[in-house]
């Protein structure tokens, strides 16, 4: 039976409306960065009336936007990095090897994530400040701390999507690599790790985001020296001023490098999900 013939148009109308919720937004925020902070505090005018780049020039000086920016970019690589790290070695564990507790473990880590966040948060804020006092370990207010608050988010899920995708590959890879003479870890490195690049690839993206864009724990975990761009954006909201020019420069400015590293690395994405997904 064919369709109708209205059904493409409303097809294309339904991606036309979709398309411009999305993107008026984005254009309010370039609109918005170039224009002078009166045209913006004043009456809204889709076109702007009077253009300056001076926003871009101000937003590093009103703000330590630089220092953010690095701390961002530090915290979230940094996490990325160890979450997977940990979560291929726990993967392929739950994956390949028949142990004790091996279910009860799986379902473990997968039902951390029907928990809030803000469940987590004052506890860990008291064990970091206890462990200041009692220990000497300052990981309150410092970089260290808020990479291993968000390891305990993306870890899980990590460890779970990864080992869907492990289960993907044949053993049989890992069979012909020992009949070589690689051990289990050297099976690992040189056959199913290339096997299993758009997983990883999906993990890292995973952790990175979970970590660049979270707000909660970094306003209540960090100072003004650990601060990341997530919370360090409020500083363009002053007593007496609220510079909405600069505000969406910077998020313009900072969102450019997440988006086209997304971009970029969209396809493994996914891969990584939807192969991890099917298991």
């Amino acid at each position: 039976m064919r369709d109708p013939r209205w059904l493409p148009w409303a097809r294309w109308a339904g991606l036309g409306l979709l398309g411009l919720f999305t993107l008026t937004p984005l254009y309010v925020m370039l609109t918005s960065a170039i224009k002078p902070l009166q045209d913006v505090q004043g009456d809204f005018h889709w076109i702007p009336t009077r253009i300056t780049l001076r926003p871009f020039a101000d937003m590093w000086r009103t703000v330590p936007l630089a220092r953010y920016f690095a701390n961002s970019l530090i915290v979230a690589s940094v996490a990325a990095l160890v979450s997977v790290l940990i979560a291929i070695f726990a993967a392929y564990a739950i994956s390949r090897f028949r142990f004790p507790g091996r279910r009860i473990f799986s379902v473990t880590v997968l039902s951390t994530q029907m928990f809030p966040g803000i469940l987590f948060l004052l506890p860990l804020f008291m064990i970091y400040v206890n462990l200041g006092t009692a220990l000497g370990v300052e990981l309150y207010a410092s970089r260290t701390g808020l990479i291993i608050t968000y390891l305990t988010f993306s870890l899980p899920f990590s460890i779970w999507m990864l080992a869907g995708y492990f289960d993907s590959i044949p053993t049989a890879l890992d069979e012909a690599a020992q009949v070589d003479g690689s051990g289990p870890i050297g099976a690992l490195l040189r056959v199913v790790l290339p096997a299993a690049t758009p997983g990883i690839v999906a993990v890292a993206i995973y952790a990175f985001m979970t970590a660049w864009g979270e707000v909660l724990f970094a306003s209540v975990m960090t100072d003004e020296s650990s601060r990341t761009l997530a919370v360090g954006l409020q500083g363009y909201a002053t007593e007496n001023d609220v510079y909405w020019n600069q505000i969406m420069a910077a998020s313009l400015v900072v969102s450019v490098p997440v988006v086209a590293g997304f971009l970029l690395l969209q396809r493994y994405l996914v891969q990584g999900l939807t192969a991890g997904a099917v298991k």
